[in-house]
């Protein structure tokens, strides 16, 4: 039987951290490129934002049903777990004529930029991990 205190809160990981060049793009005073630091979220960070790309439309018999738009969704996930360069911002936004860090990532990135950064996201907060992986990681 395994110890129970293991899953202690004092005992978890802290929130992960990585450093990703999105782009050749961005560079430092030297000419190197400039990296971006990603960092993971918890579930309730998560739901959080989920909670605000949903929105209530209209369903079958004039009910009301949630609905979570995945572009918006995506959007604020990367903008929650960017933590440099800060795409909150104010005068980075300005400079490019944005207002909203997710509005200023579509901005500032190219699409294949912009898809290279929400897979990496997506791989820090633990969304890469296929099921039938995890079940096997558990076996072992």
């Amino acid at each position: 039987m395994s110890e129970l205190s293991l899953f202690f809160a004092q005992n978890a990981a802290a929130e992960m951290t990585e450093d990703f060049i999105v782009s050749d793009r961005f560079k430092d005073k030297a000419g190197t490129p400039a990296a971006w630091m990603i960092r993971s979220m918890s579930e309730a960070e998560n739901e959080e934002i989920r909670r605000s790309a949903t929105r209530l439309v209209k369903g079958k018999n004039g009910t009301k049903v949630p609905e979570t738009s995945p572009e918006e969704y995506m959007a604020k996930l990367v903008v929650a777990s960017v933590i440099y360069p800060d795409l909150k911002n104010a005068e980075l936004q300005k400079s490019y004529g944005v207002l909203g860090g997710d509005q200023l990532i579509k901005k500032m990135l190219l699409s294949g930029e912009y898809a290279a950064l929400v897979q990496k996201v997506q791989k820090v907060n633990g969304f890469d991990r296929d099921i039938n992986e995890l079940v096997e990681d558990v076996k072992n």
